[in-house]
């Protein structure tokens, strides 16, 4: 596109309903944020558990940097590896069952990572057609054959991985859709990636914290094994930033020395990752917050369950409240905001065409009484 081209395209995103922009929180992360002068309800947060502003977590960051100081400086292989990185990882393998594990930037970084340094030209990955952009992107950049197959469709993949001469072969998908809240079958997946010799990718960036008694939706649904690649963010139920990547100890130094998006950027401030490792007790030693939130999702889905607009299937703190059109989900949107109730308005790209929903996310942090009154609201609007 040339420079002269980018008003009439602008334009056309809003003669659609589908240009975005930004809200500017002027508070911390929480239910109650400070937006343009005006408190609002958020339902829009993925800190699943509430931990985003926890004083632990506050503190374990203040007293990290006190004492490694603030930037990492150089990369992990340069001069950048940090005893409290050492100290994290060995921590987030042992908290989901894996030999090893190794911290990343993003999930972006991390999805890049682990596909692009394992696969290549004469490789072949599979995709779920609902997989996170950042999966797809790894897939297009890892130069294998990239085959999309239908939404959780088992018969459909194996139909693929039949056909498909690679000489190897990755299975990559959301452990839990974050645009649709619903989970993928990893048993029956690792089943196929075990019968056609494949290793099994699971972005679980919104499984994390709250299934499996919080280690996360591999021990939810209760698989394991060298084939199985692991990763989760740490900005979300975890409430930190970055991401890791959990697996065999030979998978992570393979990643050490081939993923370039590990090699060729500079670590991460270690004193996250001392927050990373205070957020993990938290996550395994108050289980209150994952019951809190399983409250919160009944109590939404019951409310909700007589409007015309229906809930997509999830037992997951995202519950994607399904509009149709851009036009109508930007002006349901409009209208809770002008209650003083925050939720998103979700339109393709991002989604399929005529799916565009409200995302509701929820939190351990909300009060009952708060989903209730954003339950209620719906209701009177729908």
């Amino acid at each position: 596109m040339q420079p002269q081209q980018l008003s009439a395209a602008l334009a056309e995103l809003d003669a659609s309903h589908s240009r975005r922009t930004r809200l500017m929180l002027e508070s911390p992360q929480g239910p109650l944020i400070h937006v343009d002068g005006r408190d609002y309800l958020a339902f829009a947060s993925n800190d699943y558990l509430g931990l985003a502003n926890h004083p632990a977590l506050i503190e374990a960051t203040r007293e990290g940097l006190a004492r490694w100081g603030l930037g990492g400086g150089a990369s992990h292989l340069v001069a950048g590896h940090f005893g409290a990185h050492q100290q994290a990882e060995n921590e987030l393998a042992a908290f989901v069952g894996t030999p090893a594990a190794l911290l990343f930037g993003s999930g972006y970084a991390a999805n890049l990572a682990v596909i692009t340094s394992l696969m290549g030209r004469d490789d072949a990955v599979f995709a779920d057609r609902l997989n996170h952009a950042s999966l797809n992107d790894a897939c297009l950049l890892s130069r294998a054959a990239f085959k999309r197959f239908r939404h959780n469709d088992l018969d459909h993949l194996e139909s693929l991985l039949k056909s498909t001469p690679a000489k190897s072969r990755l299975i990559a998908v959301d452990a839990v859709y974050s645009m649709d809240g619903d989970e993928a079958p990893l048993a029956e997946l690792l089943t196929l990636a075990e019968r056609y010799d494949a290793w099994l990718y699971l972005d679980d960036a919104h499984g994390f914290g709250v299934f499996g008694d919080g280690r996360g939706s591999m021990a939810e649904q209760g698989i394991a094994g060298e084939r199985v690649i692991y990763m989760a963010t740490l900005g979300k139920a975890a409430g930190v930033a970055g991401a890791f990547v959990a697996g065999s100890a030979e998978l992570i130094d393979w990643l050490v020395n081939k993923a370039r998006t590990y090699i060729f950027t500079t670590a991460q401030p270690p004193a996250l990752a001392e927050a990373v490792r205070t957020s993990l007790g938290l996550i395994a030693g108050e289980p209150w917050r994952r019951e809190r939130l399983a409250q919160h999702i009944e109590m939404l889905r019951h409310t909700l369950s007589g409007v015309k607009y229906p809930l997509h299937a999830s037992r997951s703190p995202i519950q994607p409240l399904m509009i149709g059109g851009n036009e109508q989900v930007m002006t349901l949107s409009a209208r809770l905001r002008e209650a003083g109730l925050w939720v998103p308005a979700i339109r393709p790209p991002t989604v399929p065409e005529g799916s565009a929903r409200l995302r509701i996310s929820l939190s351990a942090a909300h009060e009952a009484g708060q989903v209730q009154r954003l339950a209620e609201a719906i209701v009177a609007m729908s």
